[in-house]
């Protein structure tokens, strides 16, 4: 049957076999039988297809977990290298993963996950590619890989988790690979959206990135099922919030701010729209008001939803306060002095000049320290282009002028030999 080309009558002998030794439960004869039927001569594609398909069945039938493994290595090895089984070999691998990641063997299981490159597979669904890539990160994630992990996560781009569900599905073209549908156990769209993002604030929390780890927690707070629910999206704005403060002051960070202000659902917490406002207000802040006020909001955060901000969360706060009030000095100041300037951020000499050098070598303000006479400058310094084009700007409105004056004066003169005249 084989060597004459008959497919369904060689699917049906290859599987008929697999099911006798299953039901006479010699799991040895099974995996002995899969390997020997996968390499007779000239052996049929679809043959095999169903032979792995069969046999994956009872995987979970198996009676303790050596022969499970047994028999899972044995599928893998013939899957091993073949196109038109590749979506068997990968959900294999993923049951190896984590049989191996219960065993306690995490690194293990993160190099089982890496051998496949499921972003390759036209058949797969996009849903099943998805939860298999995020499986890869998280495994990444937990034996401490982050560098791995980033690149395993730019293979997903997140316009996908934007793209509408609800329209009907195209009918394949003749030659288009055929997609299967994605097992049960796959969850839709919108819930892998959300795996993705807390997967992302796990990696940039080790960086202590908080303008990236807001903005994840603003996409979470997007999903519609969060939305809906005040009990899921009160803790998550609520760490929006904190991000945004704790995040160092750019025009990214700027715009975040001032479209979280313009959320209605932030009057649900006010505690942190006033703190939100503080930071919007061009007025110098008091560290230690502001943290009598929101020490306990922020212990609280321990106890909810994503944990705690992170070991220098307050540290960092306090530094992101000593920012803002230096900004907001530059902004009423041209020059003052360190010790003035010291007075008004409730610091010493030496930690106000410290704080102000950072943000001057961070780009984040332009600041000249004049350190004989005490004095800081923030003025900007004009180079001879400037100079001569704002000299050139002046001198023409005082041409201007000279000649809205001569007109003045002319028609004056006009309307004054008039009146003599009559």
């Amino acid at each position: 049957m084989r060597l004459a080309g008959d497919v369904a009558g060689t699917k049906k002998a290859v599987t008929e076999i697999l099911q006798l030794c299953f039901e006479a439960k010699d799991w040895k004869a099974l995996n002995d039988q899969i390997v020997l039927l996968s390499k007779k001569r000239g052996q049929l594609k679809q043959a095999v297809t169903a032979m792995v398909q069969q046999a994956m069945q009872y995987i979970d039938e198996t009676p303790d977990l050596d022969s499970r493994i047994e028999l899972i290595k044995a599928l893998n090895s013939v899957s091993a290298g073949k196109i038109y089984v590749e979506i068997e070999r990968a959900r294999l691998i993923r049951k190896l993963a984590k049989i191996k990641e219960e065993q306690g063997l995490i690194a293990e299981a993160a190099d089982l996950m890496q051998e496949v490159a499921v972003e390759t597979f036209g058949a797969m669904a996009k849903t099943e590619k998805i939860a298999f890539i995020l499986e890869q990160v998280r495994l990444c994630l937990d034996r401490q890989d982050y560098v791995r992990a980033q690149i395993l996560s730019r293979k997903i781009s997140t316009r996908v988790f934007d793209a509408d569900t609800s329209k009907e599905k195209k009918k394949p073209k003749e030659g288009d690979d055929v997609v299967e549908e994605a097992p049960a156990d796959i969850p839709s769209l919108l819930e892998l959206k959300r795996i993705y993002y807390e997967l992302m604030i796990r990696y940039y929390s080790h960086n202590n990135d908080y303008l990236e780890i807001c903005r994840c927690y603003k996409a979470i707070y997007e999903i519609p099922s969060v939305k809906e629910n005040p009990a899921q999206w009160i803790p998550v704005l609520r760490k929006i919030c904190w991000y945004l403060v704790l995040a160092p002051h750019d025009p990214m960070q700027s715009s975040l701010l001032n479209s979280t202000l313009e959320d209605k659902n932030l009057s649900e917490i006010p505690k942190f729209k006033l703190l939100l406002k503080q930071l919007v207000t061009m007025e110098v802040i008091q560290w230690t008001s502001l943290w009598n006020t929101f020490v306990d909001e922020f212990e609280n955060e321990k106890n909810l939803l994503g944990g705690s901000l992170g070991d220098k969360a307050a540290e960092d706060l306090k530094q992101r306060i000593i920012e803002h009030n230096i900004l907001v000095v530059s902004k009423y100041y041209s020059r003052i002095t360190v010790k003035r300037l010291a007075e008004l951020l409730c610091l010493s000499i030496q930690e106000a000049e410290k704080h102000l050098s950072d943000m001057v070598v961070s780009k984040a303000l332009v600041a000249k320290i004049d350190r004989p006479m005490g004095i800081v400058c923030f003025q900007v310094a004009k180079d001879s282009n400037d100079i001569l084009n704002s000299w050139a700007m002046n001198l023409e409105k005082l041409l201007d002028l000279v000649e809205k004056s001569c007109h003045q004066i002319h028609k004056e003169t006009m309307v004054h030999k008039a009146a003599l005249k009559v």
